[in-house]
């Protein structure tokens, strides 16, 4: 069995999977597998994975499923991993040659049950890290600090011990939503137990300008309501979080219960004074976002 799987959801992104493949082909440790779950794309993904799986240059395994959204993907994928590690590539971003091997390096050295896994750094394909590095002497860290703590406000990549992340799987969303944030059980994972630092690049990353999860947040915001108010619930009652950010969350949990037409949105809410506190901005923000997708 390999120490660690790398996953790529992925949805009609064949022109740009190839180059998480051969990346992956050019790992100097190739102690991993490949798990494609293919959510319903209608180009050639499948074809073209046949392919390399027929070349057996590294070993892939390819799930094909009913569209369902980001999420699904994930559900699937933690049902799947039997490795004591894994770790989600975009299917239109890439591992440096020495990705696996750095990962692995650090975890057989430092990595026991008192971590949630690795997190290490995204680069732009100008190889410049995408909001800098992490401090120098920086070994461990919650996930949540490095924003509430403005530690490192750029994105990262997360390596998790697949156990803790079934312990939480599957994310139930909600029927016709499917842009459910996945991050919503890296959160529950990553506020019992901090990761271990690495101050490497371990993910190429190119956003895309039309179809990316990372674009079109406002239409996300009104096409799947009911699925952000339950992120920023959880948020709400996360122990690592400050109280600032919990405000910030509270407005973002009456905006989402507004479109949602939600009329549970107080008795359901952790901290009830504070999301009445928040509703004035939240009624605000609703209509600023109402705006944006007109």
């Amino acid at each position: 069995m390999t120490q660690l799987t790398v996953f790529t959801p992925t949805y009609n992104r064949s022109h740009t999977l190839c180059r998480t493949y051969h990346s992956l082909c050019r790992q100097t440790c190739k102690d991993f597998e490949w798990l494609i779950i293919d959510d319903g794309s209608t180009d050639n993904t499948k074809k073209i994975v046949e392919n390399w799986i027929t070349d057996d240059l590294i070993p892939i395994k390819y799930i094909y499923k009913d569209n369902g959204g980001l999420y699904t993907g994930y559900n699937v994928a933690y049902q799947i991993i039997n490795s004591e590690l894994c770790v989600c590539i975009d299917s239109d971003d890439f591992m440096p040659d020495n990705a696996v091997e750095l990962i692995l390096n650090l975890w057989n050295e430092h990595g026991n049950d008192n971590y949630a896994g690795i997190i290490g750094l995204d680069y732009f394909l100008d190889n410049t890290p995408i909001g800098g590095k992490f401090p120098d002497g920086l070994s461990e860290v919650f996930l949540l600090d490095l924003f509430t703590k403005k530690i490192h406000l750029g994105d990262t990549k997360q390596v998790m011990r697949t156990s803790l992340m079934k312990s939480v799987a599957p994310q139930e969303g909600f029927e016709g939503e499917k842009n459910f944030n996945p991050i919503y059980m890296l959160l529950q994972v990553c506020d019992k137990l901090p990761l271990l630092v690495l101050n490497e690049n371990i993910c190429n990353v190119e956003y895309q300008d039309n179809d990316s999860m990372s674009k079109n947040i406002y239409k996300q915001y009104v096409d799947s309501p009911r699925s952000f108010a339950k992120l920023r619930l959880l948020e709400m009652q996360l122990e690592r979080n400050t109280l600032k950010n919990k405000f910030r969350c509270a407005i973002h949990y009456v905006s989402s219960c507004i479109f949602a037409r939600d009329k549970m949105w107080l008795k359901q809410a952790p901290n009830k004074l504070l999301v009445i506190l928040a509703l004035p901005l939240g009624i605000i923000l609703y209509y600023y976002i109402k705006n944006k997708v007109k």
